[in-house]
């Protein structure tokens, strides 16, 4: 397999299957850790963040999930830098076994009730321990998948990192809206929130163990951590590709993460409704991802269904919420909804694939890793609480079209200036050579 150092070899299929599966499972449970929290964050503001307002609660709870974003940065260049220069089966062990400590904490934290303010800072402690991990995931696990294939198929191959987070919304929607229906109110908020937590620390140490049992690859090229070279030489792409991350991290937050706060506390609709969108949305990205990324390894150019899909989720946006605003049957937004996610959430294996194309092997994970991170930082990470509060303050439902409108223009603005580094004809002759899956 490619590796950070450079070398190559082709895995047997039991290696590949190996990589596959550790890094789906990883990064599915990194991903669910935070969608849980963002679907219990009514009852996690009231138990852990007290308030005679319960608005006041939920915007705590909400920033408290946006302060894990903070540690992406750090977790970006540290756990990045030891993918690159450790290996990145070094890099992704790492990184779960942070998530897995802050999901226990999260599972067993006792409430503010029972030990006061040290409740708060506790929660808070726990969603940046998971920060840093989420942080330093992203590019370790892209490069561990798309090393792991022949130039035709690198966006197939990175696109599972996507469509993984497809299935942990998928999953974590699931077992909220099953522990809503089977559960009372009261149970709910008095343990039964705590489930979906549960679960996700009962899943991390298999992904941990599966990825211990990653083959380690050739030995991957020593350096030290100096961002700011990393800076210096890769302006251009690092920059660009943060402004790209504007569309898919503000898209994914605001129509999965975000969606069932909006649909219960500004719509009025039942909150197992609202879970079930989450969970179609999941099935959505599940599905779409692979293959808009298995269509875009056939085109010379890594852009071309980005702009395709960028395009047509911006025209797409206000309509859609002017209907789910405007009383639309709970079948019909289900519906809009999980129709929208497909278009606007499919393009992980395209986008990851043409930045890790723009950095040396040596710098590829953590460069990624900085490019999400700092993405999800400035654009999605607390586009929920600035929608809450803008919602609050104007009354305006719509408010979440408009950030969805101005944070893909941005996207499509970056998209047309980041460097496409790969030669388009090499690819196009590679691609159409390609035999079928």
């Amino acid at each position: 397999m490619h590796t950070a150092a450079g070398n190559t070899a082709t895995p047997s299929r039991a290696e590949l299957r190996r990589i596959v599966t550790a890094i789906v499972i990883g990064n599915g449970f990194v991903a669910y850790d935070f969608t849980v929290y963002s679907f219990s964050a009514v009852i996690i503001g009231n138990l852990f963040f007290p308030s005679d307002d319960p608005g006041s609660s939920l915007l705590l709870s909400l920033a408290t999930f946006g302060a894990g974003f903070v540690m992406r940065p750090l977790g970006a260049l540290m756990i990045g830098h030891i993918a690159d220069s450790h290996g990145r089966k070094a890099g992704l062990t790492v990184s779960l076994a942070l998530m897995t400590l802050g999901t226990w904490l999260i599972a067993c934290l006792p409430g503010y009730a029972s030990i006061g303010p040290a409740a708060s800072v506790l929660m808070v402690l726990a969603r940046l321990m998971q920060g840093l991990a989420a942080g330093g995931e992203i590019g370790p696990a892209s490069a561990s998948l798309m090393e792991s294939a022949g130039h035709g198929r690198r966006c197939f191959m990175a696109s599972w990192r996507g469509a993984s987070q497809g299935a942990a919304a998928f999953a974590a929607a699931l077992v909220g809206a099953g522990t809503t229906a089977l559960l009372s109110p009261a149970a709910m908020h008095e343990w039964g929130w705590r489930i979906p937590f549960v679960l996700g620390g009962l899943i991390g140490p298999v992904g941990w163990y599966l990825r211990r049992r990653m083959p380690a690859g050739a030995p991957p090229r020593r350096a030290r951590l100096n961002p700011r070279r990393m800076f210096a030489e890769h302006t251009r792409p690092l920059v660009c590709g943060i402004l790209m991350m504007a569309a898919p991290s503000v898209s994914i937050y605001l129509t999965v993460f975000y969606m069932p706060a909006y649909l219960v506390r500004t719509l009025h609709r039942p909150p197992v409704v609202s879970l079930l969108t989450a969970c179609l949305s999941g099935v959505a990205i599940l599905v779409a991802t692979p293959l808009v990324a298995y269509a875009a390894d056939r085109l010379a150019s890594r852009k071309t269904l980005q702009y395709v899909s960028l395009a047509a989720s911006l025209i797409a946006a206000w309509p859609v919420f002017w209907a789910l605003t405007h009383g639309v049957s709970d079948l019909a937004a289900l519906v809009i909804i999980t129709a929208y996610v497909a278009l606007a959430v499919n393009n992980a294996g395209a986008s990851s694939v043409l930045m890790m194309e723009a950095f040396p092997a040596h710098r590829r994970a953590s460069g990624v890793s900085v490019i999400y991170s700092f993405g999800v930082v400035l654009f999605g990470g607390f586009s929920p609480f600035l929608v809450t509060w803008l919602i609050n303050l104007t009354g305006d439902p719509m408010i979440p079209a408009w950030y969805l409108m101005g944070a893909t223009a941005l996207a499509l603005a970056a998209l047309k200036q980041f460097p496409e580094s790969a030669a388009p004809q090499a690819r196009a002759a590679c691609a159409a050579s390609r035999p079928p899956l």
